[in-house]
């Protein structure tokens, strides 16, 4: 491998190392207009995080995108019940 492939691979492989894992992300609140118009626009575009985003003014895609699995994971399901309570 040359040098420069070298480089860049360990780059990556250090970032790997700092990611957050998903169970760690604090909850995200929207309001049910903002709830509302994430699900008809999954329906319409899909997971195009970006698109859905740019539709709500002061929403980043991965916020968005955060909300959406924390609804959707099992793995939250859990949690969203302890808070309720």
């Amino acid at each position: 491998m040359d040098k420069s492939r070298c480089q860049k691979h360990s780059r990556t492989t250090h970032c790997d190392a700092e990611e957050v894992s998903s169970m760690e992300w604090a909850f995200i609140n929207l309001s049910e207009q903002e709830e509302d118009l994430v699900y008809r626009m999954y329906r319409l575009v899909g997971d195009r995080w970006t698109l859905i985003a740019g539709r709500i003014p002061g929403r980043k895609p991965e916020e968005i995108e955060r909300f959406w699995i924390m609804r959707h994971d099992e793995g939250f399901a859990e949690k969203r019940l302890k808070k309720a309570s």
